[in-house]
Order: structure tokens, then C-alpha cells, then sequence
């Protein structure tokens, strides 16, 4: 088995759409990035390459690159989950956290669970939490939300079940 850990944060702009998880959710601004700027997909491809041993989402992905201008971070993730089964391997568990003031993340959290699913993290492999910062910091002044995810590769020859 291997472990990983991923973290992704950016700000909040004004004529962006907000896409987390995959999921567009309606609201007054969006996160400003070089792709979509998701930062549950970004915490999760983090979190995937360290328990690869691979680096970072910025090697892979750098927001040098024209390529990666706009892209959808669902399509980065499957990506990543390629590099995961090309090394015998399955994504096992990612258990996550969205830190957002605004919107509530709660509603949209199904349809991110399946828009992740879609894109290759096994039906049922995945937890996402929401939590606010309790008006603390840059996410309490809704200036921006941040993700963190933790993620179990397995063989996929061992894994049972």
C-alpha cells in the first residue's frame, strides 16, 4: 500500500465559474487558475502523485504549459489514475476536505462524489467533507477556498474485497 497527501488552495475572482469536484456550483465568483482551478481535483491529483512517489501537480501540470490553460481538472485527474494503474495499482481511498465560508459545499457533494467516480476513483472510494474556517483567515473573509485529500494506492493484485 502507499499513502499520499495533497493540499491546493486559490482565490476567489470575480467571471469565473466555480467548479469543485467537477461540479460546476452556482455563486457570485469562481477560483482563479491556470486550468479550472478546482481545488478538490487539485488536492486529490496531490495527494494521488505523492502516494506514487511522482512529485507534485505542478510537475505534471505546470501553469507554464499553454496545454493545461482551461482544461478541466476531471481530465487531469483521469490523467493521474492512468499513472496509477500503468504501476498495478488502484486508487483504494481518498478521504477529503472542502474549506469554503461560501457557498455551502453540502448540496453539491453527491455529484462530486460521482463526477470523481467518472473520472476513475472506484464508486465508494470516496469521502468529502465541508468545513467552513469560521470566519478566520483568507476562507472565513471569503477571499478563497482550500482542499486537502489523503490518498490509499493499493496492488490491485492484493486488494481483496
Amino acid at each position: 500500500m502507499r499513502i499520499g497527501i495533497g493540499y491546493d488552495s486559490h482565490k476567489l475572482v470575480r467571471g469565473r465559474k466555480l467548479i469543485i469536484g467537477g461540479v460546476e456550483i452556482p455563486f457570485s465568483k469562481g477560483l482563479k487558475g491556470h486550468s479550472d482551478a478546482d481545488v478538490l481535483c487539485h488536492a486529490i491529483i496531490d495527494a494521488i502523485i505523492g502516494a506514487l512517489g511522482l512529485g507534485d501537480i505542478g510537475h505534471h501540470f505546470p501553469d507554464t504549459d499553454p496545454r493545461w490553460k482551461d482544461i478541466s481538472s476531471i481530465v487531469m485527474l483521469r490523467q493521474i489514475i492512468d499513472h496509477v494503474h500503468a504501476n498495478n495499482l488502484e486508487v483504494a481511498w481518498v478521504d477529503s476536505i472542502i474549506f469554503a465560508e461560501k457557498p455551502k459545499m453540502q448540496p453539491y457533494i453527491d455529484s462530486m462524489k460521482k463526477a470523481l467516480s467518472e473520472a476513475g476513483i472506484p464508486p465508494g472510494a470516496i469521502n468529502i467533507k465541508a468545513k467552513t474556517n469560521e470566519t478566520m483567515g483568507f476562507i472565513g473573509r471569503n477571499e478563497g477556498i482550500a482542499a486537502q485529500a489523503i490518498c490509499l494506492l493499493d496492488r490491485l493484485c492484493e486488494r481483496i474485497g
